[in-house]
């Protein structure tokens, strides 16, 4: 008689499913945060060795043994590392004075347009700017320093990821079997998921590097036509924030745009504009899919979402693998809804088997 009906109890019961599946994300992130000592380079590890790998299997095809290959290519990796990094490091601290004199000078231009158009106690605004500007340094070591929380110094992370990273490189074969084998799914399909997974990671990365590279030489070429300052260093900031979606675009054309405006005034920061525009926009549209082909396979504002999401809940790491790893699941998800159409199919057309 007091019975509640069927579509409430149904309603209760996904409630209680949602609140568990609640806590169990809420506790994995909380376990994730604690062993991110050793964590964050292992998945770092994990991969630069999933690009680098068939770097190895190459050189062993060529009878180098495989402990000898997958030192040569972590050499090669920790020298590429090393570079980028002086590259990064040396154009922005050796420069930094005069980034930001040309940030204060563009932030004075943008003033006099505030009060041109009739604004209000545009001071107290440029202050608050100021402030950003000059924090902005701090505040970028400060999430780099929070995504290798908890180790005792940078080289003490180094040196995890390079150990983690030779050790994944030089038994990945044995590695890679004992996932499949440990997954709790049958070995073919833990074999699809892993092949989805690992190509996936190659061509992304692979595909961004060539995008990076694009956006740097046309940034940086455009910015050296023009005559703006630290062109060098616009190219050195475009290639290498656009390893993070979205997000690394936004950053390094307002770079580029400030610069621009600072040093060679509104009319070439105008056209250093449009081609920031058109490097992360039109022209990218016609290398990206050359430089992908079928990798993502994902809408533009479904990458938004997951790489914003993601880097909420895992910082840095989030940011850089949402993308390749969404991408992955719906690859593996076509794959096994394919390979279970056949499937079907075969039990179909298959003969009855006759009664003994």
């Amino acid at each position: 008689m007091f019975a509640p009906p069927a579509w409430l109890r149904d309603l209760g019961l996904l409630a209680w499913f949602l609140v568990g599946v609640g806590i169990l994300l809420v506790g994995t992130i909380w376990i994730l945060s604690e062993i991110s000592t050793i964590l964050v380079p292992v998945i770092v590890g994990t991969i630069a060795a999933a690009v680098a790998g068939p770097l190895v299997d190459a050189l062993q095809r060529r009878k180098v043994p495989r402990a000898a290959g997958a030192a040569l290519v972590l050499l090669m990796l920790l020298a590429l590392g090393v570079i980028v990094l002086l590259l990064v490091l040396g154009g922005i601290v050796e420069q930094g004075d005069e980034i930001k004199t040309y940030a204060s000078q563009a932030l004075d231009k943008v003033e006099g347009w505030a009060n041109d158009a009739g604004a209000d106690d545009t001071s107290e605004a440029k202050k608050d700017v100021n402030v950003a500007v000059e924090g902005a340094g701090s505040t970028l070591l400060h999430g780099v320093a929070s995504g290798i929380q908890g180790l005792t110094s940078l080289v003490f992370f180094v040196s995890f990821v390079l150990f983690s990273t030779f050790f994944l490189l030089k038994d990945f074969s044995s590695i890679r079997r004992f996932v499949d084998t440990h997954m709790g799914i049958p070995v073919p399909v833990a074999t699809t998921v892993t092949d989805n997974v690992l190509s996936s990671l190659r061509k992304y990365f692979l595909g961004l590097t060539i995008v990076a590279a694009f956006n740097g030489v046309v940034v940086g070429v455009g910015a050296l036509a023009l005559g703006v300052s630290l062109a060098g260093t616009i190219a050195v900031v475009t290639f290498v924030t656009a390893y993070v979606p979205f997000i690394g675009a936004f950053i390094s054309g307002a770079f580029a745009v400030m610069i621009a405006l600072a040093s060679e005034g509104t009319e070439t920061a105008a056209v250093m504009l449009v081609i920031v525009l058109l490097a992360n926009g039109m022209l990218q549209q016609v290398v990206q899919p050359i430089a992908f082909g079928a990798t993502l396979d994902l809408n533009p504002l479904a990458v938004l979402f997951v790489t914003i999401a993601a880097g909420s809940l895992f910082g840095m790491i989030g940011l850089i693998l949402a993308a390749p790893l969404t991408s992955a699941a719906v690859h593996i998800s076509r794959d096994l809804a394919a390979a279970r159409a056949v499937l079907e199919v075969e039990e179909q057309v298959a003969p009855p088997v006759p009664a003994s």
